[in-house]
Order: structure tokens, then sequence, then C-alpha cells
């Protein structure tokens, strides 16, 4: 990825202590971007356990694990209606009669009670019983990505694995078609590189591409049922109701969007710290009934998710004072490197006896798509343990990455004898 240049500072808002102000850019800070771990230990040890950076147009950042928890599950204070929903409706009445539908990442974008009603009918798409199912066809994927790169001894993992995997897979159950990937990952990357513009209009006209992009599949699975997840959404009921194409096309941003972009950086943290680690290569070789083990203490080490909210009145936070409309970062991945939730949280351990992380957040919006996460992680580890020798990172070409809401590897160069 090219260099992203830092943000331009703002100035301090009078009721924030100088003590509290601490500069960090999610997705240009310059050390993040070199080995971001690495960097995020250093503020876990370094930065106030809440912070405001001038960054981005001001943010808080919650780096404890306390403060993450604690607003996750606060949703009256903690918004997730990042555009509040008053202006949103404010802004669609302007417009003018038979202007297209602007379609929202539903229920992500909404906050309880109305959220229950888009999550419901989501939760039987991503039961454990419908993930279990799939797993063979994912190890399947899997061997067939992996088996063609063994015999050249060396691999690019994001672009020849952790891409393709999660999202063909994805793909697959969306029933969206397979050689449009380049196609709809460059729509995603647009998406998500520009998540903290801080213009609505801009992120609308963003998600009216990604519905248009699906539009002609969707009206496709309404007219001829097939068994995947479109079809499925066409056939639910939310709040009593026929699912309506307008709802199709709000259910449909969020899964292109959170389904395309996220599993991938956790496979490519999760074999970057293999390569580095041949001691636990070898152990989870010699007894790969380790690997779920392996799995859990990886997301936990490597979180890689940073949840943005919005402050929804003034508020005392954890004895901080905040101001109604303050955008807050919930950054998961510092989180899980508290050392006064996890001991010696810098260590990968197998045997940790608190796994309990919050990778997959908490509260109400936990991640839908936790379990089939899991099972992609694990099943990428297994096959690729079972199948490729000892591997190294290419010394010759270190990894690169990327900062914001979803932080992960661009390239990861291995080797192999």
């Amino acid at each position: 990825m090219s260099q992203v240049s830092l943000s331009p500072t703002v100035p301090k808002p009078a009721h924030i202590p100088d003590s509290l102000v601490y500069d960090f850019d999610l997705f240009a800070d310059p050390a993040l971007l070199a080995d971001p771990h690495q960097r995020i230990l250093d503020l876990v040890k370094n930065a106030p356990p809440i912070f405001w950076t001038p960054r981005r147009g001001g943010q808080w950042f919650f780096i404890s694990h306390a403060a993450n928890f604690n607003a996750a599950r606060d949703t009256e204070s903690f918004s997730n209606e990042i555009v509040p929903q008053a202006y949103i409706k404010a802004m669609l009445a302007q417009m003018p009669a038979g202007a297209p539908h602007i379609p929202q990442p539903l229920p992500i974008n909404l906050d309880p009670p109305d959220h229950a009603k888009y999550r419901m009918p989501l939760q039987r798409v991503f039961s454990p019983k419908t993930i279990e199912g799939l797993k063979t066809s994912i190890r399947a994927l899997a061997a067939e990505l992996i088996d063609s790169v063994v015999a050249d001894g060396h691999c690019e993992f994001m672009s020849a694995i952790a891409e393709p995997l999660p999202v063909k897979v994805f793909l697959k159950m969306l029933g969206l078609p397979l050689e449009r990937m380049p196609e709809y990952r460059a729509l995603v990357h647009e998406h998500m590189s520009q998540i903290d513009t801080g213009d609505p209009k801009a992120g609308m006209k963003r998600l009216q591409k990604v519905a248009a992009i699906m539009h002609d599949v969707v009206v496709d699975r309404r007219d001829n049922p097939r068994d995947d997840i479109i079809s499925m959404l066409w056939k639910l009921e939310i709040d009593g109701k026929p699912t309506s194409m307008e709802d199709m096309e709000d259910f449909g941003v969020l899964l292109f969007i959170a389904g395309l972009d996220t599993v991938m950086n956790g496979m490519g943290h999760g074999l970057r710290h293999l390569a580095q680690d041949q001691a636990m290569q070898s152990e989870l070789r010699a007894h790969p009934e380790l690997i779920g083990e392996a799995t859990e203490e990886l997301l936990r080490r490597y979180t890689f998710t940073v949840p943005p909210r919005r402050v929804s009145k003034d508020l005392v936070f954890e004895g901080v004072q905040m101001k109604a409309n303050e955008m807050v970062v919930l950054f998961l991945p510092a989180a899980d490197l508290d050392s006064k939730e996890y001991p010696n949280s810098d260590k990968f351990d197998l045997n940790r006896e608190n796994k309990t992380h919050i990778a997959f957040n908490a509260g109400p919006h936990r991640c839908l798509g936790s379990h089939l996460a899991r099972v992609e992680l694990q099943i990428c580890y297994e096959e690729f343990l079972k199948r490729i020798p000892q591997f190294r990172i290419d010394p010759a070409k270190p990894p690169t990455f990327h900062g914001g809401h979803v932080i992960g590897p661009d390239t990861l160069h291995l080797v192999w004898k």
C-alpha cells in the first residue's frame, strides 16, 4: 500500500485536559504501519487508558480492556449510529420523489431496540449449525489454494491464500459470482479507506455503489431462489413484514463490506506469527489438536478490528468528561493486550488460562460472523501446517501493513524448502 499521509490536526476542545492528549493517527501512524501490534503494545504501556487525538477530526481512543468492554455494552452512551438516524431521515426527506434508495449497513449502524429487529433474522444465516455444514467445502478450497503454491517454495500469502479463501467462501455463501472478486474487493477497499473522511454524503454514495454492484443478483434470487444467503434473506420477515428490496440492499451492503475484508487480516497475522515462531510451528505440526487453542490465542494476541462509536450525550466515562457527538474508537487490539487483563500480554501463550478475548467485540454488536471466522482461521492454519514444510518470512521482502478500522498485512512473503 502506498504511504498514507498523516491527517491534519484540529484544536483541542476546552473540556479535554492536556494529560489526555496523545497524537495518534489510526490510518497513517508510521510505527503502526511498520509493525502494528508492536506499536499497539507501545500505546498500551505509554498512552493513557483513554486518550484524545487531534487527528482525523479529533477522536477518543479507548485503550484499556475495561474501557472497551464497558463501552461496547453501553449502547445508550456510545452509539453505533455514527451518523444519527434523525440526521439521515432529515436528509432523505429532502430528496426528490422517486430518488434511488440510499442503503444503510443494517443492523450494524442501529442502536437497540431497532438493532434487534434486523439482527435476529441474520442470526439463523450465521448459526453454528449452518457454519458447521460449510466446513468440508472450506477445507477443500483451502487445500486447493495451498497445493497450488507448495512446489514453488514461496508465496505472497495474502494474495495467494488469505484473500481468496474467505472471500470466495463468502461470495459462494451470498450467491455472488466468483469471477467478479477483484471488482468487489476494489470496491470494499475504496469504502474502507474513506470511512473516516467525515463526509456522510460521500459515504452514502459509496454504499449506493455497493448496492448497485449486487442489484442484478438480488433481483434474480427473488425470482429464482437458490441455496444461498441472498435467497434466504428474501424469505425472512422483519418486524412482521416481508423483506423488501430496500431491506435487501441494507443487508447486502453490510454483508458485502464485512464479509470481504476482515478474516483475511486475521489469517495474515496468524501466519506471520507462526513464520517467526519455529518452535510453535513444530509443536502444532506434532499436535494438530492444539490448533483450535492456538487460533484463540492468535485472535487475542493479534486482534485486528477497530469499531467506531459516537458519544450520544454529555457524560463522564471512567473519570473522563466527554461531550455529545464526539467520536470514539474502540481499540480492541489494545484491549486484548492489556496486561491488567492478560498477564504477560505480549507473549503468545498456548497454555494461557484466560483466552477470553474481545476480538469479536462485546455486547449487542458482537460480530455476527464470529463462528464463520473461527472455522476459516482454524482450517487455514491446519491445512497450511499440513501441506507446507517449515516456513519463514522471506528476509528480502518484509511484510507491509495497513491501519484503519481493520488492521492487517498487505503483503506477507513466506519461503520454505
